[in-house]
């Protein structure tokens, strides 16, 4: 017979619940109607932004556990600057991989043959007009799954999910940051074509010939077979390098050196910073997929922490954003399905940070146990000193995992709230593009 416990948590897990998840799966249908009902849009999104901050702000002063999430401040700061300087790692490399082999090597490339292209234009054939149209929508975009997130870390007021709240917060950018490092590396590694050749031209006004490096090393060897088996031969770079324009150096300072992995034109920016800013995305940091990465973290999150019917939607939506960048090229099919599953392992091996699962009882228990042990053999040995110092050692402990003071607490609360808010008005301006 069916345990009747297990039967009402099926039950449960299927059916829709008005809390966080419904608000969630509705602010992404409500932001939709700009494009179908724009009117209703502009009316509706600013109800639901100030209902939102109204009912966090008005939970703040009932939330229990601020002691806990003032324990977790310091990890959840270092993973915010961690994160900020693998993005701009990230951007610096982004240009710097279309940079290197000049516009007239993006102008002649061409696009990777890519299968999963293949299917969807044939599935556009086959399936109905109304599905083809479905796939075809922006239903969710990056900055959706930024918001998504943020609403499931604001979850922890009205005890939606386990805190503390910024220690998933942590885990969910030190993840992140990591993810872009690796993609960084990868994606610089082998430099792949553009699905969209014309993106380079648009994007950037990098020198039409290639970088000295890249003039030694590539340029003799492109497509030369003979030279090619030339050089496996020798291995050594022996051809003859062509004459180039000289490279342009810019007026940065002391950040010069950037200039060599940047290669601005004259006039183009006046300095390192406005340059990065400049262009609106990258053409070849392909593998993996950053749009796809912030997918599935965002994901895994939501399915460790909340779970629920609206995982399972939130994974759908995960799936349609995968087709549309490949439907769009602004990826390859193995760039998507590559970020899925690095996504998925990285977030399984950053749990130290944050966990559903309480890790920290397990550790009590264990701790509790040893006391257990030390007191019986100290009591069966009338030992009242050792029971004594292993009591005032238990006293100790408690104290230090005593809560702070109460101003202290009040205060914290208030600068976590706005610091929260400004990052995520920060975040959601800076990816209101996509």
């Amino acid at each position: 017979m069916a345990d009747p416990k297990s039967k009402s948590k099926s039950k449960r897990w299927f059916v829709p619940s008005f809390g966080t998840g419904t608000v969630a799966i509705g602010y992404v249908l409500a932001d939709y109607l700009q494009h179908v009902y724009p009117t209703w849009h502009d009316r509706l999104m600013p109800a639901l932004w100030i209902t939102l901050a109204v009912a966090t702000v008005l939970r703040t002063p009932f939330y229990r556990h601020w002691s806990s999430e003032l324990r977790a401040a310091p990890t959840f700061l270092a993973s915010i600057v961690f994160m900020l300087l693998a993005l701009l790692f990230e951007a610096l490399s982004v240009r710097s991989v279309t940079a290197v082999l000049g516009l007239d090597w993006h102008r002649s490339a061409d696009p990777l043959p890519d299968t999963g292209q293949w299917i969807l234009l044939s599935l556009n054939e086959t399936l109905p007009e109304s599905i083809v149209s479905l796939l075809r929508a922006h239903l969710i975009t990056l900055h959706h799954y930024l918001t998504l997130f943020v609403m499931l870390g604001f979850s922890v007021l009205f005890n939606s999910i386990k805190p503390p709240g910024l220690g998933l917060a942590a885990r969910y950018m030190f993840t992140m940051g990591i993810g872009r490092i690796l993609r960084t590396f990868t994606f610089v590694s082998t430099i792949l074509p553009s699905a969209r050749p014309w993106c380079a031209v648009v994007r950037y006004r990098v020198p039409n010939f290639p970088h000295p490096f890249a003039q030694k090393y590539y340029e003799p060897y492109k497509s030369d077979q003979n030279a090619i088996s030339r050089l496996l031969q020798l291995d050594s770079a022996y051809a003859d390098v062509k004459e180039y324009p000289e490279e342009f150096i810019p007026d940065w300072g002391k950040m010069n050196f950037l200039a060599n992995f940047l290669r601005p034109n004259i006039g183009e920016a006046s300095n390192w910073y406005n340059l990065l800013k400049k262009a609106s995305g990258g053409c070849n940091d392909l593998m993996y997929s950053g749009h796809m990465l912030v997918a599935v973290l965002t994901a895994m999150a939501w399915t460790e922490a909340y779970g629920g019917w609206t995982s399972v939607i939130l994974w759908i939506f995960v799936l349609h954003s995968a087709q549309r960048e490949i439907r769009e090229r602004h990826h390859y099919t193995v760039d998507c399905i590559v970020a899925i599953y690095v996504g998925i392992l990285l977030w399984r091996i950053t749990a130290f940070i944050w966990s559903k699962n309480d890790i920290s009882k397990d550790k009590m228990k264990a701790k509790f146990e040893q006391v257990r042990t030390k007191l019986l053999r100290s009591a069966k040995d009338s030992d009242l000193d050792k029971v004594s110092e292993i009591l005032e050692e238990i006293e100790r402990a408690g104290k230090e995992k005593e809560g702070f003071s109460r101003n202290t607490v009040i205060l914290f609360a208030f600068v976590a709230i706005c610091f929260t808010f400004g990052c995520v008005i920060v975040a959601l301006t800076l990816t209101s593009d996509g």
